[in-house]
């Protein structure tokens, strides 16, 4: 018990940083970089921000449905995980720049497997899903409008969840 506490307290004094813009953990990352597998190519959140604002791209959010009624990236599309259907896609064109994102990144590399076997040939994974995107200041949005609200996924992962108000719902 004394190590898990341990544990516990280095893990929260690593999201703590003194004032850095960007607020990265060792331990997130590497929770990242244990969960994924490198099939699909991640983008960072400063290069989604940046291809953004150049290029004509489609989100895709593949959570659960009540995840992304709680907040979601602006613009994005709900695919799901569970209920992920690429005949739902049939107007995305195969050569589009698609972005799929999840909490952290697991499930949308997993649907951006699928993606990319089903031919669309510009799939990106967001590295640290929307959890680093409202880490690092980017703005969600649900049904009202803009949110401070994030959904957690569990209490487990939303200790990763820095900024705005966890969810879990």
């Amino acid at each position: 018990m004394r190590c898990f506490c341990l544990l516990l307290t280095l893990f929260v004094l690593g999201f703590t940083s003194c004032g850095k813009a960007q607020i990265r953990s060792s331990m997130f990352d590497s929770t990242v970089e244990k969960l994924l597998s490198g099939t699909v190519d991640t983008i960072s959140v400063s290069g989604l921000k940046q291809i953004a604002g150049q290029n004509e791209i489609v989100l895709l959010d593949s959570r659960e449905k009540r995840e992304f009624e709680v907040s979601h990236l602006e613009g994005a599309e709900w695919v799901g995980y569970t209920d992920f259907d690429l005949g739902s896609l049939t107007s995305i064109d195969t050569s589009a720049t698609i972005v799929v994102y999840c909490s952290v990144g697991y499930r949308s590399e997993k649907v951006g497997e699928k993606l990319k076997e089903a031919g669309y040939s510009n799939v990106l994974n967001l590295y640290g899903g929307i959890f680093e995107w409202v880490n690092q200041n980017g703005e969600v949005y649900n049904s009202a409008g803009e949110t401070k609200e994030v959904h957690g996924y569990d209490e487990k992962w939303s200790l990763f969840v820095q900024k705005g108000k966890v969810v879990l719902r």
